[in-house]
């Protein structure tokens, strides 16, 4: 199984724009449910639009919980790591095959910024309204710095994020 796991804003009431882009991401990756299990924060937001969409369509959500919290109701299963919340982005980004930035605030992109430094990949969705966006800027020639860890995509397309995330996560368990 594939485990794609997904970074974005935790705001009870998430910017339209960002909703309507998490949702479709969600659908699109759900079509390949059979081989995928969606890892996220596990909360409200983002998180919980795309768990709703993914197991709505028979999808396995994984929320990896700050504390001992209960996290959304479209949590398959949770895992509550009696940790904070920065530590918990720590078992959310290492248990992933690739990380998918949905849109989101610091969090979300000390998330991206993590799993870049870790060598996970990473797919970005940008013209969300969210601050995330500006992530594509820091990238030079796809690539957060002169490391070049671990190449960085970005697209506007939720449904070809979806592609590239299922396409990275293939290569990275082969």
């Amino acid at each position: 199984m594939k485990q794609i796991a997904i970074a974005g804003s935790s705001d009870r009431n998430p910017l339209e724009k960002a909703a309507e882009k998490t949702r479709e991401f969600a659908r699109e990756l759900a079509r390949y449910k059979d081989d995928v299990v969606l890892l996220t924060g596990g909360r409200e937001g983002i998180m919980r639009l795309a768990s709703e969409e993914f197991s709505k369509l028979g999808g396995i959500v994984v929320g990896i919980l700050p504390d001992r919290q209960e996290g959304n109701e479209f949590n398959k299963i949770r895992i509550k790591t009696g940790m904070d919340f920065v530590e918990r982005s720590g078992v959310l980004v290492n248990s992933a095959d690739v990380l998918v930035v949905l849109g989101g605030g610091v969090g979300t992109m000390i998330e991206a910024l993590m799993a870049y430094n870790l060598g996970i990949p990473l797919v970005v969705l940008t013209d969300t309204a969210y601050e995330s966006d500006e992530l594509e800027g820091l990238a030079k020639d796809g690539y957060f710095d002169h490391k070049k860890i671990e190449k960085v995509y970005f697209t506007s397309d939720p449904r070809e994020a979806a592609e590239l995330a299922l396409r990275l996560a293939k290569n990275k368990r082969s």
